[in-house]
């Protein structure tokens, strides 16, 4: 996990996954250094990550005032527990719908949670944050928001887009990532990850940008994204243009039977083949989790 500080007001905590067939995505968690401490998501629910070593070097983690979930996927809900246990005066900022989902593996503690709509404001001691829908989300659940003092927008998955190496992915800031290559990633995430945009009412999906575009944020932070300052109208932009862009269709059968045909035999040169009871379990490929 690389740390990277933002000015006064925002902490990254970056992490990516490798996702076969699509390249190297970001996963980023954050701290808004408010006067009531928020971390806005909390990696990924993989093994070792290390989430409140890094967020340790971030914030003072008993200090830790909200925890903004932006929907609860699993590659946003890795470290909540941990935290929720380590930050005892620390409250869930989620939806109805969020906590209920969350309930379906482990349940959120009732007098924990703070439920928040789209277009309400949470206070957080020194500025509001402004909870919107963003326009393209993958989970019903889903608040991001803006940040009125620093003029930051959290995008959740929005804007994200998978890239062609780690050290891209784990890029300080967005500028570093080629246009084409970004544009391209862009599109193909919105495609991945928010299916449905191929089937809107092209006038009424427009209309969920407004809100950004009246915020223009200075600075959007998606979890799936570098950091990216002056980016706004370029991105609701490419956006708007999604439902026209190709629907995404992954690997079939078949294509899953000739990448495995492509596999070394499992007892490797010089090696003797397994038993039979064997064979199946030391061929099967390892396979990434899905990642919203």
């Amino acid at each position: 996990m690389i740390i990277h500080r933002l000015g006064r007001d925002v902490t990254v905590l970056n992490d990516h996954l490798p996702v076969p067939g699509i390249g190297f995505l970001t996963v980023n968690a954050f701290v808004l250094h408010a006067a009531e401490p928020v971390v806005v998501d909390t990696g990924l629910s993989l093994p070792d990550r290390g989430f409140l070593d890094a967020l340790g070097s971030a914030v003072d983690v008993p200090d830790v005032r909200w925890i903004w979930l932006t929907h609860p996927d699993r590659d946003h809900t890795g470290a909540i527990f941990d935290l929720l246990a380590a930050a005892p005066k620390a409250r869930v900022v989620t939806t109805f719908l969020g906590a209920g989902i969350m309930s379906t593996y482990r349940p959120l503690p009732m007098d924990r949670l703070y439920l928040l709509n789209p277009g309400q404001s949470l206070d957080v001691g020194d500025r509001t944050l402004v909870g919107f829908r963003p326009p393209l989300f993958d989970n019903p659940a889903t608040v991001g928001f803006y940040d009125t003092d620093s003029g930051i927008c959290f995008s959740s998955d929005c804007f994200g887009a998978p890239m062609p190496s780690p050290e891209l992915a784990m890029a300080d800031d967005v500028g570093d990532v080629p246009p084409d290559v970004l544009r391209a990633g862009q599109m193909l995430w919105a495609t991945v990850d928010s299916p449905w945009v191929h089937l809107v009412d092209r006038e009424a999906f427009l209309s969920t940008m407004e809100p950004l575009r009246v915020m223009a944020p200075e600075r959007i932070l998606s979890t799936h994204l570098p950091p990216a300052a002056g980016r706004a109208a370029q991105f609701l932009d490419l956006v708007a243009s999604a439902p026209g862009a190709d629907p995404f269709v992954g690997p079939d059968q078949r294509a899953l039977e000739e990448m495995l045909a492509g596999f070394e035999p499992p007892g490797g040169p010089g090696r003797p083949a397994p038993a039979a009871g064997e064979a199946a379990e030391e061929a099967r490929p390892t396979v990434g989790p899905a990642v919203t």
